[in-house]
């Protein structure tokens, strides 16, 4: 009985001694990019009371860890720099060296399969012919400046290999997400900077486990509401817990997010412009940033209404863009069209990640780093006049001027008649406004547009950006 007591109480030391080793957070590490221009929190583990002593370049900061063992640092701002600097972290006897460390743009990419969808997947694709798609990419990309970091949801506690950071090459790459590649290469590229991103998303995920339920309620929609057609349920914290959690507070630029097909499979509308609400706000509030752009991406046209599990329409989708577009209220947000980026509607996950990745990358240009002139996003409704029988529209976001997609008469718009049905519109650009009208509709209600799940755009700006989907009445949002 005293042996066995004895082998307790040095599994207790072991184990004691085992938790007070010096460890950094896992985001931390060797190969990483670290945000140009931004104070830069280093924290991690340690004994308690231990004296930490953190060094990058010609920075030397010092801190003692709490009762608990945690202890944190913040750098000052650096300058993007190309050189590969150490890291070093010191307690006593122990040190962490993390090689290899960049200086530059850092952005934090989330959401469900389509952000997920690997560049693997990219190199197995079968271009149709003459078409120029970036199937060699994997084989060609050597861009030591672009740094990748994947998140995995049971791989995020400190370790002491600090691996997870990788040049975007090799195996790495081929597991990470495209569309932040295509976006991270072309930020790269255009900005000279070293560019790191972190992919953190779950296939079939909905939004709600993203944040903690408390995310919610700090939103006044979900506070005032008294019965169960918006409780908040989809296991909300599950995945903001284990993968965006562990990542806070280092310092990013931006979140790019691309999610929604799950929660328009629930034929959410207004619900969903208020989750995007709180998780916008509730990411911002724990960088301690309320100013962090948070772009995101327009759900690519499907065939909802093809689903045998649940009644659609082929208005469904349409119904959902327009929530997702209400949260352009929220400030320093931009929504990226995807009604060019999906040549078959049949499919839920949109081969095309290159030039989303691209449009991304643009709207960061434009409205996180205001080095590109163009509009950070295609044209959005803005307000609409109407004159006998013919309505008159204006839009924000027009950059250099509106355009016919292929220089022929705009299609897509529909005038609703004096019975509440629509009818097919004759749509113009004069004056940078679209002038809309149906002959036989004398006195028409309202104007829709690209409002069909399986839509093709024909007004773009002459920034080669699709307007967004949009109606002048909303009847349920």
């Amino acid at each position: 009985m005293m042996r066995y007591g004895l082998v307790i109480i040095i599994m207790m030391v072991l184990s004691i001694k085992l938790n007070a080793q010096l460890t950094v957070a896992k985001i931390i590490g060797n190969n990483m990019v670290l945000q140009q221009g931004q104070p830069l929190p280093v924290w991690g583990h340690a004994e308690a009371g231990a004296a930490i002593n953190v060094r990058f370049k010609q920075q030397r900061q010092q801190t003692l860890a709490d009762a608990s063992g945690n202890w944190k640092v913040v750098l000052k701002p650096e300058q993007a720099s190309f050189d590969p600097a150490v890291l070093e972290i010191r307690s006593g006897k122990e040190t962490i060296s993390l090689q290899n460390v960049l200086v530059g743009e850092v952005w934090l990419c989330s959401g469900q399969s389509n952000m997920e969808f690997a560049m693997r997947k990219i190199g197995k694709l079968q271009p149709p012919s003459g078409a120029d798609w970036p199937v060699a990419e994997l084989a060609k990309a050597q861009n030591t400046n672009i740094r990748i970091f994947l998140v995995e949801r049971k791989k995020m506690m400190p370790d002491s290999t600090h691996a997870g950071w990788n040049q975007a090459e090799g195996t790495a790459l081929r597991s990470f997400s495209a569309v932040g590649y295509f976006f991270a290469k072309e930020l790269q590229a255009k900005l000279k900077v070293p560019v790191g991103v972190i992919s953190a998303a779950i296939p079939g995920s909905r939004i709600e486990p993203w944040m903690p339920r408390e995310a919610f309620t700090a939103v006044k929609f979900f506070r005032e509401q008294k019965d169960s057609t918006h409780k908040i349920d989809g296991d909300p914290g599950k995945f903001y817990t284990t993968m965006i959690r562990p990542l806070i507070p280092f310092a990013l630029k931006g979140f790019l997010w691309y999610q929604g097909e799950s929660n328009c499979f629930l034929n959410e509308r207004l619900q969903y412009s208020y989750k995007m609400e709180a998780l916008i706000n509730y990411w911002r509030k724990q960088w301690n940033n309320n100013r962090l752009p948070f772009f995101y991406v327009q759900i690519a046209p499907y065939y909802y209404s093809k689903a045998t599990d649940r009644s659609y329409t082929v208005y469904s989708e349409p119904e959902f863009w327009e929530a997702q577009a209400a949260v352009l209220r929220v400030p320093h947000t931009a929504m990226i069209s995807t009604l060019d980026l999906n040549s078959d509607p049949a499919d839920l996950h949109p081969v095309n990640k290159w030039d989303l990745g691209k449009r991304l990358a643009g709207t960061a240009l434009s409205a996180a780093y205001k080095v590109s002139s163009g509009a950070p996003m295609g044209p959005v409704f803005k307000k609409a006049e109407r004159k006998a029988n013919t309505f008159i529209i204006d839009f924000e976001y027009k950059g250099k001027g509106l355009v016919s997609r292929d220089g022929k008469s705009l299609r897509g718009f529909e005038i609703e008649n004096e019975r509440g049905g629509y009818v097919k519109a004759e749509a113009i650009i004069k004056d940078d406004r679209v002038w809309v009208r149906a002959p036989e509709v004398a006195a028409p209600r309202s104007v829709r547009y690209a409002w069909r799940e399986d839509a093709r755009p024909s007004l773009y700006s002459k920034d080669s950006l699709p307007a967004l989907p949009f109606r002048t009445a909303p009847r349920d949002l």
